[in-house]
């Protein structure tokens, strides 16, 4: 996964309601990893008010490893063009991924022609957008750091007050496993490359301690 991808947080989202001429547009945004999870959504929706007329959507999602994003959208009835390509392309220019919108629509007695579909769906949309709560998904390099019992704490403590710069952007302490003799200091950094965190650890602890790769994860951070 690319680092620092803009998505959505999880969780409900709020749902906007936009009149034109009587029609009531409900859109609503999710955070959805894949196709499935879109279509999973769009279902969540459709059950929830199955008297509407139509349920239009467009979604961003993951595709297999290595393979650029998955793109769908829907007119679910309304005339070709006028309401899931309008949606998609909001979602586009939003540069959000793993994102699915679903306006459902309450026709109200008015026709709105072309023009005011795509109107319609496209303001639809961003406010849905602009409405939800944002997150960006980075991946964090965790590193072990072996500290004798005795030292452990206070280089925890002190790894845990260093500011962040861009030399150690994303440093922070997730875990201390203590054993009896040693404890395993478990740090994370956004730099694949230790060579900033080591010298940290030789600065705090006269060059006896270096850290080892353990893995990597991504973690998600409010926007």
């Amino acid at each position: 996964m690319p680092d620092a991808i803009l998505t959505l947080t999880r969780g409900e989202q709020p749902e906007i309601d936009l009149e034109i001429k009587r029609s009531h547009f409900l859109a609503q945004a999710a955070r959805t990893t894949d196709e499935a999870d879109a279509r999973a959504f769009i279902a969540t929706v459709r059950r929830r008010y199955p008297d509407a007329r139509h349920h239009c959507s467009a979604f961003v999602v993951n595709g297999a490893p290595g393979a650029l994003p998955i793109e769908r959208s829907s007119d679910d009835g309304e005339p070709s063009g006028t309401a899931g390509t309008p949606m998609l392309e909001v979602l586009r220019g939003s540069g959000l991924s793993a994102v699915t919108v679903v306006t459902t629509r309450y026709f109200g007695g008015i026709l709105l022609g072309t023009g005011g579909l795509v109107h319609a769906y496209t303001q639809a949309t961003s406010q849905a957008l602009a409405a939800a709560a944002r997150a960006r998904l980075a991946t964090r390099y965790l590193w072990e750091v072996v500290a004798p019992v005795a030292h452990a704490g206070r280089l925890e403590a002190e790894l845990r007050a260093q500011p962040d710069t861009p030399q150690l952007a994303g440093l922070g302490v997730t875990d201390t496993q203590w054993g009896s003799t040693n404890a395993v200091v478990t740090v994370t950094t956004a730099a694949s490359d230790p060579t900033a965190l080591n010298t940290l650890l030789a600065s705090l602890t006269q060059g006896k301690l270096t850290a080892q790769p353990a893995g990597s994860r991504v973690v998600e951070i409010p926007v």
